[in-house]
């Protein structure tokens, strides 16, 4: 069954006789001007071209063939061949692309006919920025996807969320499809605590499209992993017409958006010393005879030190300095070229980058380097085929991750008062108060190197008029090289020196095989049919190996280790999908809309009981615009209403989460079995669960798309409401069973929200300006839950039944005692105490925010054009939970941030700081102290450009020439004190609700650069 389509295909192509012509045309703009790349598709088929350089196109179509011809920035038409040879078609420009076509699941849409909530982002909108992955582009673009990027580490893990939450524990993240293909999106890493992203592996300037399918229409086509959306990238292909060659460099530098200022050394020892003076150990009696004696006592510190070390700009290159030209600063630099072209029988895309950024962070750097070929060739009329495939080498320095003390903005806890080096030896400083993780940036490294290959093949054939059959065959290869070394003198090294690699293999590949059938009843029933199966297979498998005791910090390599330790393993888990799906699509007179989709999934990673889930969905939508009494209005252009509702499901959680584990386990030299399994690392005791089944989403949506003015005003706007049942979730079992958790379907969650898109074309003449926005409204909720979840080591994050996730639960912090300086806590009738034992822990935050989104322009004039984009967030609440240490009135010798010196030093001081009291805990036990609003308003990019004149150009062998400036993060407007709001140090892993955790997080990048593109 699962090739059922492929011997169809061969079968089918040899009749291929039904009779075409050849239609020639020409596309122009209202101002009579060739549109050249303008997309020429025989409606209800994949038969298409693209209009060359001078706006010519030759089709090869049904005499009676209906044209679809759209263009980026214009109003698509539909042109009747008619038994015409020759046809002239003008665009008229369009503020919007709600007419073009649009990626959906195993197809195109015409953007008119879609009944569900998509949203299509070009590839145009996101080349050349300073960024590892695409996600970091489309910030503030997209309306109901809310995008953090977690810290200012290149190539960390990325959090996405498509319409809120779905998921307490289970993968949050949405699907990715590459060019039809679903793709390996989960971290793959064994040598580190953070996450990769994977999607790193994939230039950006190699996508022509990004769709978002966010609503259960659009989604459900893809069944038991369509929950969280979906993410379909269009890579870019050759078009028919002269052949285009592109060259591009770029060369920035970059420094943190923000700083944390720390005390200077003179401050540190007046707010420690009145620290340990108010503890009462200066006595020569019973304590310490003076400062000096306690500094030395305590911390092994010298008082009278006149080293002033700013340890917090130490974590950052060149002291977070822009530094363009310097070998050790954080710059950005990127080569690239592109052609492509083809005629009516091949086109191709063959395209190269070389792209290499050194972080703010020290220690930190990200390479990536890609080769691109995409060929499509008709062999005939109705035979198609092509090939799309890539090939990425990528190479991280990662640093540790913000809870390790090696992760170099914990330098931050360090004392001004103590060296960077060793006066004596010249070396860095080992005898810091806490660890100084520079010593391992000087003999460490953490090293992961990646090969990927994303790669699809395909057969297009179409026997019949409106049937084409279409069997794809896809693979993305994965291979990660990660060598963790941390050499003698390190915290993790020891005095001999420690090592480990890992090698991870991920084979993925899906096969598909789809047929598709368009047909007109009459004139006014259009009806598109979609049938297919598909398999997809990933296997993975990892070894790994670790040593310790080498002779010198030159020897790296695990072979040269005197001790070959325990971490030496070899393991390989993997997981397969078996689907069919179907789906149709009816359009009546062109205003009538309606469509449905149905998918039956098997997996393996289910219960024997519940292996095959089925989920479906409908829609309805009704384009008004196009009645009569409204066609041809010239205030309303475009007015249409859709209505979606459908199931969904999530299956992204272990591939052996249904299965009883057994592992052998030897034993005085003998072997056996015990239960539990050791994967990837960790033992995991499941006792297994054969009814478990897929987290199930219903979804309702309703959407209205507007155009006014000739659509200088357009929109959309959407209401939805999403339940989640069945929630995957590990339930405790008693330790004498012999395992120690069981994954059931417990609970239910809830997320419903307003999603506003508006864009305006403000002056359309030579000086043209547009404007656009988009807000989104999101509300989760735990509508049903056992029991709450309270983390192991983490007690503020908490998922509670009738509370929005990851909500924090602490004791509520009241400020500071006018009179004698004692920490105060909120009691439960609202009154106040210094105990904090006797004060209750309640809520006092929420990490989610209220309303996220934004805004952008673009203006160009005579060659000149500028655009900017700005990202918010409002409403959500964000834990420092560093603050505890650094932020805490000198309890301890961490170095403090300078607002602790407003502190409350005498009966009548108002102040939230409370009395510096040496470890006594005045004020530092968790607590709401810590949490702050963690809203902003980001100035996400600005780009200025300019096309040199054409007549100046091409008097060489070019033919176009830009050159532009390019500021990333330019501007972030915020009352949070940390280093940057936009930040997640846990809520990147499958413990959703550990979200707005702020410890220790680098910030972002401000990158100013200058780019020039060279089109041949």
């Amino acid at each position: 069954m699962r090739n059922f389509l492929t011997p169809i295909l061969v079968v089918a192509a040899l009749p291929a006789l039904a009779q075409t012509q050849v239609v020639s045309g020409r596309v122009v703009g209202a101002d009579g001007n060739a549109i050249p790349g303008a997309t020429v598709v025989e409606r209800g088929t994949t038969n298409g071209v693209s209009s060359g350089a001078d706006g010519n196109f030759s089709l090869s179509a049904q005499p009676q063939a209906t044209l679809i011809i759209s263009s980026i920035g214009y109003t698509t038409q539909n042109v009747a061949v008619g038994g015409r040879s020759s046809v002239t078609v003008t665009l008229a420009a369009s503020a919007t692309n709600l007419d073009e076509a649009v990626v959906v699941g195993y197809g195109t849409q015409s953007k008119a006919d879609l009944t569900g909530a998509v949203t299509q982002i070009s590839g145009n909108s996101i080349q050349n920025q300073p960024v590892t992955s695409f996600e970091q582009s489309i910030q503030g673009r997209t309306p109901g996807v809310v995008i953090n990027q977690g810290s200012g580490k290149l190539g960390q893990g990325i959090n996405i969320q498509i319409r809120g939450t779905s998921s307490v524990t289970a993968s949050n993240r949405p699907l990715y499809v590459i060019d039809g293909v679903p793709i390996t999106f989960q971290d793959q890493s064994q040598a580190g605590d953070e996450p990769l992203n994977p999607l790193a592996d994939l230039n950006p300037n190699d996508i022509e499209s990004i769709s978002i399918l966010k609503d259960a229409s659009s989604t459900a086509i893809y069944g038991s992993r369509a929950s969280n959306g979906v993410v379909l990238i269009t890579t870019r292909k050759g078009k028919q017409g002269q052949t285009k060659v592109t060259a591009g460099y770029y060369y920035g530098t970059s420094a943190p958006t923000r700083f944390r200022q720390f005390l200077n050394a003179d401050q540190y020892k007046t707010l420690l010393g009145e620290s340990i003076t108010n503890a009462g150990l200066i006595d020569p009696a019973t304590g310490y005879a003076d400062l000096t004696e306690a500094f030395a006592q305590e911390g092994g510190l010298d008082y009278n030190s006149t080293y002033n070390t700013p340890w917090d700009r130490l974590a950052f290159r060149n002291n977070g300095k822009y530094k363009p030209f310097s070998s050790n600063g954080a710059n950005v630099a990127q080569y690239d070229f592109s052609a492509a072209g083809g005629d009516a029988k091949t086109r191709f895309f063959l395209s190269g980058t070389f792209n290499d950024q050194k972080g703010i962070v020290v220690g930190n750097r990200f390479r990536r380097g890609s080769l691109r070929l995409n060929l499509d060739h008709s062999i005939t009329d109705k035979i198609r085929v092509g090939l799309n495939s890539s090939l990425a080498r990528t190479v991280n320095e990662r640093v540790s991750g913000d809870n390790a003390f090696s992760n170099p903005l914990q330098l931050n806890a360090l004392t001004p008062i103590q060296p960077q080096f060793d006066p004596t030896t010249g070396l860095l400083n080992a005898a810091t108060i806490y660890y100084n993780n520079l010593i391992d940036q000087q003999l460490g490294s953490n090293r992961a190197g990646t090969y990927r290959s994303f790669t699809s093949g395909y057969i297009n054939v179409t026997p019949v008029k409106g049937l084409t059959l279409r069997s794809e065959i896809g693979g993305d290869f994965l291979n990660l090289n990660e060598d963790l070394v941390r050499g003698a003198g390190t915290q993790d090294g020891g005095a001999t020196g420690y090592a480990y690699n890992a090698q991870t293999q991920t084979v993925n590949y899906t096969n598909t095989n789809t047929a598709t059938y368009n047909y007109n009843l009459t004139d006014d029933h259009h009806f598109d049919v979609l049938v297919g199966e598909s398999y997809q297979r990933s296997d993975t498998k990892v070894t790994s190996a670790e040593g310790r005791g080498f002779p010198t910090t030159e020897f790296t390599r695990i072979a040269s280790a005197a001790i070959k330790t325990g971490g030496n393993s070899s393991f390989g888990t993997g997981y397969s999908f078996l689907s069919y799906f179907g789906r149709l699509n009816y359009n009546y007179q062109g205003k009538y809309l309606a469509s449905a989709s149905v998918r039956r999934d098997g997996s393996s990673r289910f219960g024997a009981n519940n292996r095959y889930g089925t989920f479906g969905a409908g829609s309805v939508g009704y384009l008004i615009s196009e009645e009569s009494f409204l066609k041809g209005n010239t205030t309303i252009n475009l007015l249409k209403v859709r209505a979606s509702y459908g199931v969904t499901g999530n299956g992204e959680i272990g591939n052996f989460d249904s299965r009883r584990f057994v592992s052998a386990l030897p034993y005085a030299d003998q072997s056996g079995t015990a239960p539990g399994s050791v994967i990837g690392g960790v033992v995991v005791a499941n006792i297994g669960n054969p009814n478990l089944s897929w987290e199930t989403t219903k979804q309702v949506d309703l959407g209205v798309e507007f155009g006014f003015l000739n659509n200088r005003i357009s929109g959309e706007v959407d209401v939805y409401q999403k339940n989640t049942t069945g929630l995957l979730l590990n339930r405790q079992l008693p330790l004498t069973s012999g395992y120690t958790t069981i994954t059931e379907n417990v609970g239910a969650l809830r997320n419903k929200g307003l999603e506003i898109a508006l864009n305006a074309r403000v002056f359309d003449g030579d000086f043209k300006w547009s404007v656009g926005g988009n807000i989104s409204f999101n509300r989760n909720l735990i509508t049903n839950l056992p029991q709450p979840i309270i983390p192991t080591g983490n007690t503020l994050s908490r998922v509670m039944q009738d509370q929005p996730l990851g909500v924090f639960y602490a004791k509520r912090y009241a400020g500071v005692d006018a009179a004698n300086g004692d920490a105060l806590y909120y009691t439960a009738d609202g009154g106040t105490t210094k105990s904090y034992a006797a004060a209750p822990i309640q809520k006092v935050g929420n990490p989610n925010p209220k309303y996220t989104g934004g805004v952008n322009t673009n203006f160009s004039y005579q060659g000149f054009d500028l655009s900017a984009l700005g990202q918010f967030t409002y409403g959500n609440d964000i834990y420092n939970a560093a603050g505890v240490y650094q932020s805490a009135n000198a309890d301890y010798f961490d170095n403090q941030t300078v607002d602790q010196l407003n502190r409350w030093q005498k009966p009548g001081d108002i102040t939230s700081v409370p009395q510096a009291r040496y470890l006594e805990s005045n004020g530092t036990n968790t607590s709401s102290r810590w949490i702050q609003d963690g809203s902003f308003f980001r100035i996400k990019n600005v780009t200025l450009g300019y096309n040199l004149p054409a007549d100046l150009v091409k008097k060489g062998y070019l033919q176009t020439v830009r050159v532009y400036f390019t500021a990333q993060n330019l501007a972030t407007f915020t009352s949070y004190t940390g280093y940057d709001p936009e930040v997640s140090t846990y809520g990147l892993g499958t413990a959703n609700y550990l979200l707005g955790h702020d410890f220790y997080t680098p910030p972002l990048a401000k990158t100013f650069l200058l780019g020039v593109n060279l089109g041949f």
